[in-house]
């Protein structure tokens, strides 16, 4: 495989445009992206040549709408190579590109496109749009909506609208050779990208082109990405660590990127696409963690115990060729356990996978353990939006899954005040938009970003990430208490999807849980119930059984983590309805405000046990 002589550097790129131009001159006849096209029933692919053709046509139009240098634009696209021609397009005319959730609320999309000034917005259909249209209104700064599909509801709209223009008839048939623009400015801005905010109204963060250049260049001083690599993308583009470790560096190194169809076709995807890299937050992790155990607790018996042992045997070899441990006298079966077990859960994977990188969020140690001991090495990052995002890594030789990594290079890390984790890194933000106050809150005088993030930092400059201040609960008896670590911990039982631990200023411990649909039903009908009756959710028996797992899953934590009530739900916490971020972080003030008469009850009659 070969990395450096194809690797771009900084100093060629210079910006973001000048990346892809770097890169398109470099390896004109490469894949570059691989999509599937829905009217072929197939997946296709473009050249980095064809993507210039392309881009060049959406700079063209882009050009033609007027919209001044430093100008804003929006894109709420789900990931496609459309999603690239926009935002390399906008770019290369040195405009600012606002991502968008395709998910999120309309009410927060339209105080977005408001607030950051949006002239210019690619929406993904009309459906989404009209959604939209009713809360932007007529006013404002809006002048073109850009609709990707071509539907007989979209020409109603766009014939509605003057707004209102279809992609395919607003793009030119030629837009000339793609240029490279002179005298850019690395440190200009490129993006604005709106934090989910699980309080109060989202803050933009500010990203010129060298900090998102440069964290892309010093994560693959960690880990190596090759021509060759292919990474599946599934992790919304609108997510910075998708954006630039998943779209940025797979330009400066030339590698192919495959956009998965969605996230309920992945599991097939992944066997077609067969990836070398994937990039993901640990709830996808979580997922397949969930069906692999599901899967060994039908079998049982022998099944379920040798894939215990090839998980166990896996991690200890692991272990040793880290060098944190003695080579395991069950290494002489390694390779019938892989051929017998691992290789047939891997193979579902794509078989393929030499990294799989995990970010946004903290990733279990088990689940890391499980996977790393199949033989699929998955790394932690930590980072944040305002970071653009990586500010470390484990890499590949150097792997404690219980750590967030090392930095990457160029980034500076301490701890402060209460154990924070204070950085300065070339990724570091520009500021919030049009926030000053919020900027100075998060940057100090001496220039380190403040995370919000406890941590601690070990000899080999791994950094643990400890627990988060503000996201603290403290009982009425003063006992402070993390809770997002049991959270993660309880939410790995299959049956329950979502978890909120409550506590703030009560007594004792209790938790929110949203039961899994799936595996709803089964447990009723272990406990004797009728799964479809209501009442069935708040029966002494289910309530007594899921007390017991979740006990069980919270057994190797200290005293403090005891759960005394339950309130049960079958009821998903979603966007739309203002409960989670489109980045799935649980708004907690907004969850204890719908559930507020629930979590009174459990706290009238007293704790269970």
């Amino acid at each position: 495989m070969q990395l450096h002589e194809n690797l771009i550097s900084l100093d060629e790129a210079v910006t973001l445009d000048g990346l892809f131009v770097c890169r398109v001159r470099r390896s004109p006849d490469r894949e570059a992206y691989r999509f599937f096209d829905k009217d072929a029933d197939d997946w296709r692919s473009y050249s980095w040549s064809q993507m210039a053709h392309e881009v060049a046509r959406w700079q063209a139009a882009m050009r033609s709408e007027g919209a001044p240098r430093g100008g804003r634009v929006a894109i709420q696209l789900r990931n496609c190579p459309e999603w690239v021609m926009f935002d390399q397009a906008a770019l290369g005319l040195g405009l600012v590109n606002v991502p968008l959730y395709t998910d999120d609320r309309p009410d927060n999309i339209a105080y977005i496109l408001n607030e950051a000034d949006v002239n210019i917005l690619l929406v993904q259909d009309a459906g989404r749009w009209r959604r939209l249209a009713d809360v932007v209104g007529d006013e404002g700064p809006l002048k073109r909506v850009l609709l990707l599909d071509d539907s007989a509801a979209a020409r109603e709209l766009a014939a509605e609208d003057e707004r209102v223009r279809i992609v395919s008839d607003w793009l030119p048939d030629a837009g000339g050779a793609l240029q490279r623009r002179d005298g850019a400015d690395a440190h200009a801005l490129a993006s604005i990208v709106y934090t989910s905010g699980t309080t109060g109204r989202p803050k933009g963060v500010m990203l010129s082109h060298h900090n998102m250049l440069s964290v892309a260049h010093g994560g693959l001083t960690l880990l190596d990405c090759y021509e060759e690599d292919v990474f599946l993308s599934f992790l919304p583009l609108s997510h910075t660590l998708e954006r630039t470790a998943g779209y940025y560096l797979c330009i400066m190194t030339g590698s192919c990127v495959a956009y998965a169809r969605s996230v309920a076709q992945l599991a097939a995807d992944l066997q077609t696409v067969r990836p070398s890299v994937l990039v993901a937050v640990p709830r996808i992790f979580e997922r397949v963690y969930g069906r692999i155990a599901d899967q060994m607790n039908d079998k049982g018996g022998l099944a379920k115990r040798l894939f215990e042992i090839t998980v166990n045997i896996g991690w200890r070899r692991f272990l040793h060729q880290q060098g944190r441990g003695r080579w395991p006298l069950g290494s002489l079966l390694w390779p019938l356990l892989q051929r017998l077990v691992a290789s047939k859960i891997t193979s579902k994977l794509g078989g393929n996978i030499r990294a799989a990188i995990s970010g946004g969020a903290a990733l279990n140690e088990e689940i890391a353990r499980v996977f790393i001991g199949l033989g699929v090495p998955i790394v932690q990052g930590y980072g944040l939006t305002e970071t653009a995002p990586i500010v470390s890594a484990n890499p590949l030789e150097d792997n404690i899954p219980s750590s967030v990594g090392v930095p990457i290079r160029g980034v500076q890390v301490r701890i402060g005040d209460n154990d924070e984790l204070l950085v300065k890194s070339p990724g570091m933000m520009l500021g919030y938009w049009n926030n000053h106050a919020a900027t100075a809150q998060v940057i100090d005088p001496e220039g380190w970003l403040h995370t919000g993030d406890q941590a601690r930092i070990d000899a080999s400059n791994h950094i643990y990430i400890t627990g988060r201040i503000k996201d603290i609960l403290v009982l009425s008896n003063g006992e402070k208490i993390p809770p997002g670590d049991m959270e993660s911990a309880i939410a790995l039982d299959p049956l329950f999807e979502q978890v909120m631990v409550v506590g703030e200023g009560r007594p004792y411990l209790t938790a929110l849980i949203v039961v899994d649909g799936d595996h709803w039903s089964g447990f009723a009908q272990q406990q004797g119930l009728d799964p479809l009756d209501p009442a069935s959710l708040d029966h002494p028996k289910v309530k007594a059984a899921a007390a017991r797992r979740v006990k069980a899953a919270l057994k190797d934590f200290p005293g403090y983590a005891k759960i005394r009530q339950l309130h049960l739900s079958l009821e998903p916490w979603t966007v739309e309805d203002g409960l989670i971020t489109p980045t799935l972080k649980v708004k907690r003030m907004q969850v204890l405000a719908r559930y507020q008469g629930d979590v009174e009850a459990m706290y009238t009659g007293g704790p269970a046990g």
